[in-house]
């Protein structure tokens, strides 16, 4: 089916529209966008600079993606959004371009849900399946890895690394990375527990939820270091690739500075 394009929408001729795209009125397309077939843009939704969005992604109004980088050192460099598939991005959600200090790309994966208000930060990396609550907000260079949940009115620093399957608490301030599996809390935000709920929903063993936890008890409660608790799980046929995931992120993150392990990319 041929894209159908509101009367009160611009979509500039330049722009790359799939079939069965669905513009909804006072929507602004401009032309360094394309857009893939089954999205749909309700209303008021601006679409700037160069964006590549996938496949049946749901976007609402007010939202604005690929404007350019809250960064003052930028120059202007034609940097770009990249968007997979069914992605849910809801009223006012802001998506900045890249600024020019990385690879020149602000990616959101696939089967994302960003709620409203949330806004992504030039250079962040998400992964897919994440959950980005109401009013959350990511600082540049932000790393979010798949299936990690961010309650409402979260704060994440610049440089953030957040592991696959971490949940976060709302109203907490993130300076340091989270590693996987775990949940965390406060503000400062730290490692509470493991996040119990949510690797059983995604139908994690009741074995394995018994090594992530081991691990994390081991490291933040027992102040072992990350070879310390290897040597330990190893000795107890603990140590799977999950538990070895946690133990080297561990490890990043101590060999990093701040308490982040990408933060060693802010001096390069």
């Amino acid at each position: 089916m041929a894209a159908f394009i509101a009367e009160q929408a611009y979509v500039d001729p330049r722009a790359e529209i799939d079939c069965d795209v669905e513009i909804g009125p006072f929507c602004v397309v401009g032309p360094g966008a394309r857009i893939g077939r089954g999205t749909h843009l309700v209303s008021n939704v601006t679409i700037m600079g160069q964006v590549t969005i996938g496949c049946h992604n749901h976007i609402y109004p007010g939202a604005v993606i690929g404007g350019e980088p809250q960064d003052a050192s930028y120059q202007g460099s034609d940097t770009q959004v990249v968007i997979g598939d069914h992605n849910i991005i809801r009223e006012g959600v802001t998506v900045n371009r890249a600024s020019e200090k990385e690879d020149g790309m602000t990616y959101i994966g696939s089967h994302n849900f960003l709620m409203a208000n949330a806004h992504v930060a030039h250079d962040c990396c998400l992964g897919s399946h994440t959950v980005i609550a109401n009013g959350s907000l990511l600082g540049g260079h932000v790393h979010i890895d798949d299936h990690a949940t961010l309650s409402g009115a979260t704060c994440v620093h610049h440089f953030v690394t957040i592991g696959r399957y971490a949940f976060i608490g709302g109203l907490s301030r993130v300076i340091h990375d989270v590693p996987p599996y775990m949940l965390v809390d406060g503000q400062p935000a730290r490692p509470k527990c493991i996040n119990v709920v949510g690797l059983k929903r995604n139908a994690f063993s009741a074995e394995a939820i018994g090594n992530i936890s081991e691990a994390h008890r081991l490291i933040y409660r027992g102040k072992l270091s990350p070879d310390q608790a290897r040597e330990s799980l190893l000795l107890e046929d603990q140590l799977t690739p999950e538990v070895e995931q946690v133990l080297q992120f561990v490890q990043d993150q101590r060999d990093g500075e701040h308490g982040r392990a990408r933060e060693r990319r802010r001096a390069a």
